[in-house]
């Protein structure tokens, strides 16, 4: 009779990569490979036939609409980016909401008490809790350094039995970011985002969950607040954008509205990097729409735990210098 040893951790070798061994801020929550994945994993489970989604959405939702060849139809937002409902959102239909830029919480929660089938999407409001009657989810990439990663929350179900995903040819960005500069990441930057496209749903791998086991979640939201507010003092009269966020908001960036198209560019030339959300609304949309407006005029400025004040300060002085 042949003895199974026990699996043993292994003793002695090369030292690793060392991260802390803390706590990830959604302990709860499906841990997952994609936040187009999780949106996936909630269609499979939920077995929707149509799905609404904002015009001012990216274009990467689509995905797994395509896959599952769910029905799509787009509605409009008003200019505090409440959605403008007027269509019937039946038992075999649902309402995806994105919490923008992390500000709109009190929409998501003024929503959820409205509609019985809404998908809150909160790519953009990682620190957000998600309410229970509602399934949502999130995505790690927007706020912290992780090649991957999203978080869903959804009702009780079975789970799906998933495969870890590996994470291993995901990280020259990061390492050329912080080894060399940013600008240098660039473009591996741009294929790690094409090697994302139509994964399968996968367990979030597991050096993702130790970046993210090892963040100081407590900094980030502190930098994020400090650095949000000093900006929203000194553009607060200028930014057309209505904010009405919440003190528990935990903002991605600072939504700056200005009706000026060529902000971004000089912004961008003088090394304020400003990403555009999103380039796919160009197509969707017409010239004089809101969500064109918002696609050619808003300036996403950053305002993460990489910032401190001073940053803020030269960005203020750019900003206020061109407009």
């Amino acid at each position: 009779m042949e003895l199974k040893m026990p699996l043993t951790k292994s003793l002695g070798g090369f030292i690793g990569l060392q991260l802390d061994d803390g706590d990830v801020y959604h302990p709860d929550l499906i841990a997952l490979n994609t936040g187009r994945n999780a949106l996936e994993y909630i269609l499979r489970i939920r077995k929707f036939k149509t799905i609404y989604l904002p015009y001012f959405t990216c274009e990467v939702l689509l995905e797994p609409l395509r896959k599952l060849k769910i029905a799509y139809k787009y509605y409009r937002l008003d200019e505090n980016l409440f959605p403008i409902i007027d269509f019937i959102i039946d038992e075999e239909s649902c309402l995806l909401y994105t919490n923008y830029f992390g500000i709109k919480t009190d929409i998501v929660t003024s929503l959820t008490n409205k509609i019985k089938n809404i998908i809150i999407d909160n790519a953009q409001a990682f620190f957000t809790h998600p309410i229970n009657n509602a399934d949502t989810f999130y995505s790690c990439r927007k706020f912290f350094g992780v090649p991957d990663g999203a978080y869903l929350h959804i009702g009780s179900h079975k789970p799906l039995q998933l495969q870890q995903d590996e994470s291993i040819n995901r990280f020259s960005h990061l390492i050329k970011g912080v080894d060399i500069n940013i600008e240098k990441g660039y473009a591996d930057y741009l294929e790690n985002n094409r090697n994302l496209v139509n994964n399968d749903i996968l367990e979030m791998s597991q050096i993702t969950k130790s970046i993210l086991a090892s963040t100081n979640y407590q900094k980030c939201i502190t930098s994020r607040k400090n650095n949000f507010n000093y900006l929203h003092d000194q553009f607060f009269d200028i930014n057309l954008l209505k904010m009405n966020y919440t003190s528990g908001d935990v903002a991605m960036a600072y939504p700056l509205l200005i009706d000026d198209s060529s902000l971004k560019k000089k912004l961008i030339e003088r090394k304020i990097f400003i990403a555009t959300y999103w380039p796919n609304v160009y197509q969707w949309t017409l010239p004089g729409t809101f969500e064109y407006f918002l696609t050619d005029n808003l300036i996403a400025l950053p305002i993460d735990h990489r910032y401190k004040l001073e940053d803020m300060e030269r960005i203020v002085k750019v900003v206020k210098s061109l407009v």
